[in-house]
């Protein structure tokens, strides 16, 4: 029988949330004004999560989606409700977080973390193939998965239960458009203990994402003197914060270049 969805559990016990603050206990959680058709949710105190498994026979693939907005908002369709459906239709079963904002990133890393933790200890009764659990992230959700991609030893936070034993490492990951990862030119950010534990990567940049596209290239360098599987995309058009939203560019044939990579280097199958 195939594992039942759900929409937007807490991925802490109540009471149990690390990097709480008393501003949580007031705020509360809206979608903003829109002006340009995508949804934007700030003010998140309670993260959760909302699980949308794919069809087909046997255990599916998984991907924790993290959507982007700076660490101030959740930019919540084009990078993360639209996300969903496309992996979905791709047989790739996923999880969409709401993640503590704004400027919330120890919370917000803490979040991600809990959450890869949470799908890892529900893999089984969820119908999700164990080895084939990995991330995804824009722009800042982007950088989002790369710190849990690259956590080395810090634990982040105290454990809170018994699932915090599991491994929160992605089997995999898609950075579309990620932004921060760099510093001072190619060198990548301090926080990101890049490794051969690293997992492998897609990503796709464009050159006039500026100054943003440094992220991608850091990333593929610093991955390159580790031997991590990494395919990297520049295009000379596209902007930033597109998503799963046609604009006329280069770009948008990132979905196809994304599903053709998970195939080959993932699934190492196109009929799986």
């Amino acid at each position: 029988m195939r594992a039942a969805p759900f929409v937007d559990q807490p991925i802490w016990p109540e009471g149990k949330s690390p990097y709480s603050v008393p501003a949580d206990v007031q705020n509360t959680e809206h979608f903003m004004d829109e002006t340009d058709a995508i949804d934007r949710i700030t003010d998140v105190s309670i993260p959760t999560l909302t699980f949308s498994p794919a069809t087909g026979p046997g255990p599916r693939p998984a991907v924790l989606i993290c959507p982007g907005g700076g660490y101030r908002i959740l930019a919540w369709n084009h990078e993360g409700t639209a996300i969903a459906s496309w992996l979905n239709a791709n047989g790739i079963s996923t999880f969409l977080l709401k993640y503590r904002c704004p400027d919330r990133r120890m919370a917000a890393k803490a979040d991600a973390v809990r959450a890869m933790r949470l799908i890892r200890s529900q893999a089984k009764e969820l119908d999700l193939i164990e080895d084939k659990i990995g991330i995804m992230g824009f722009s800042a959700g982007a950088h989002l998965a790369a710190r849990v991609c690259n956590l080395g030893a810090d634990n982040v936070y105290e454990a809170v239960d018994p699932v915090d034993a599991c491994n929160p490492r992605p089997d995999f990951s898609l950075l579309i458009y990620p932004a921060y990862i760099n510093r001072d030119g190619f060198e990548t950010d301090a926080e990101l203990e890049i490794s051969e534990k690293t997992p492998p990567v897609f990503m796709i940049q464009a050159e006039d994402d500026k100054p943003l596209v440094d992220s991608s290239i850091a990333y593929f360098i610093a991955l390159k003197k580790f031997a991590v599987p990494a395919e990297l995309h520049l295009f000379s058009r596209g902007g930033h914060g597109y998503g799963m939203l046609r604009k006329g560019n280069p770009t948008d044939v990132w979905q196809s270049l994304a599903i053709r990579w998970f195939e080959t280097d993932v699934m190492k199958s196109a009929t799986w």
